[in-house]
């Protein structure tokens, strides 16, 4: 069984079943995901995309449908006992899901670490009491649990082998109906509909305001397939600016940009590894931000700048993320070449702090060690 509540786990739980299939195709699989898992033959108990929430509010709008859904898994989990429960991400659902497949006598792997060093590092507890065995993506991850007591696998991180341009420029610009001029921006809003309706209209505020000072630029918009495209295209419509909406491909949209304004996550990342400037933003309901300063001690909410452990590129958040603050930032880039070049150096630094490509191919025999382990364990018993 495997468990991926979000966009990217879908992505990295794709390619590391792919891998696992590539070396024992005999393993069948069911649980959670996307298009992705789907589309790598597991059967899908209920999809991501409906189990994705931002923030503490949004779960109580959800939280029947991720109740029956966590009812329904524990229910296979008892009557099929597959032989391992592997979670991706996801903790608030998942590290509950590996407490019930613990007592049932289900081993459990967990891909991706919650991010227990930015908050609630009390669940480090849990995490030893009900995970067998875990692989970490971020180099300092290894170090933060081996001082709590609790060795963990860094396998280096699964977007490396993910993120490279399949497309010439002039390919790209061609299929997403692009000039060859400058500036091109992407637009990155994020994978959930809350956050499109959050941070989708700032964006295209600032789009407008950019349009000003640059009458020549463009704007190319990446849409996750979790997302609703009539969501997106409703929202454009109340902007006075043309903006090219592609389905996925996102890194060679984002590839031809300029200047990309993101949400605070995973695509972040990706678009670190295609060395392009950045403007990292978010916004959460203020019940969520206002528990979230209490909770989280981090100086940095962009995984670029945790990773560098310094600010390679700007973050706006809660009110400073506005269309005319982001607008501002993203102008300093385009107009300061001095600081587009230390952007874009920084970033090329953050690609050799995350391991060796490969992750999803050593997370794979990882997870087949410890199936044959509990096949020797039970050969032994009998």
């Amino acid at each position: 069984m495997i468990v991926a509540g979000e966009a990217s786990g879908d992505l990295h739980g794709a390619n590391l079943v792919r891998e696992m299939k590539a070396l024992d195709p005999s393993i069948a699989f069911s649980g959670v995901g996307g298009r992705r898992l789907e589309a790598e033959g597991v059967n899908l108990v209920a999809r991501s995309s409906e189990m994705a929430v931002v923030g503490i509010t949004e779960v109580f709008t959800k939280i029947r449908f991720i109740l029956g859904v966590f009812i329904k898994l524990r229910k296979m989990l008892r009557d099929e006992k597959p032989e391992l429960l592997i979670l991706i991400d996801y903790p608030d659902f998942n590290l509950r899901l590996a407490s019930a497949a613990k007592a049932l006598g289900v081993r459990v792997f967990y891909y991706i670490s919650p991010q227990v060093w930015a908050w609630r590092k009390g669940r480090i507890r849990q995490i030893k009491r009900v995970v067998d065995r875990m692989a970490v993506i971020l180099p300092f991850e290894k170090a933060f649990y081996a001082a709590k007591g609790y060795a963990v696998d860094f396998v280096g991180h699964p977007l490396l082998d993910v993120v490279k341009r399949h497309r010439s420029r002039e390919t790209a610009l061609k299929d997403f109906g692009l000039a060859d001029r400058w500036p091109i921006v992407a637009l990155l809003p994020g994978s959930r509909d809350k956050e499109i309706k959050s941070l989708l209209p700032v964006m295209l505020g600032a789009a407008v305001l950019l349009k000003e000072s640059y009458p020549e630029a463009q704007f190319i918009l990446p849409l996750a397939d979790t997302v609703d495209p009539r969501t997106v295209d409703q929202l454009i419509q109340m902007y006075p600016v043309s903006v090219n909406v592609v389905s996925g491909q996102i890194h060679d949209a984002v590839g031809l940009a300029d200047v990309a304004l993101v949400a605070s996550g995973t695509a972040t990342l990706e678009t670190a590894l295609l060395e392009i400037p950045m403007v990292i933003l978010y916004r959460i309901s203020p019940l969520t931000a206002a528990i979230g300063k209490r909770l989280i001690r981090l100086e940095h909410i962009g995984l670029v700048n945790i990773i560098a452990g310094r600010t390679v590129v700007p973050e706006l958040i809660q009110e400073d993320a506005s269309a005319s603050r982001l607008a501002d930032e993203a102008l300093k880039i385009l107009s300061d070449g001095k600081r587009n070049r230390e952007i874009r150096t920084g970033l090329a630094e953050i690609r050799g702090k995350l391991g060796e490509p490969g992750a999803s191919c050593r997370t794979a025999q990882l997870v087949l060690d410890i199936m044959d382990h509990a096949d020797i364990e039970r050969n032994d018993a009998h």
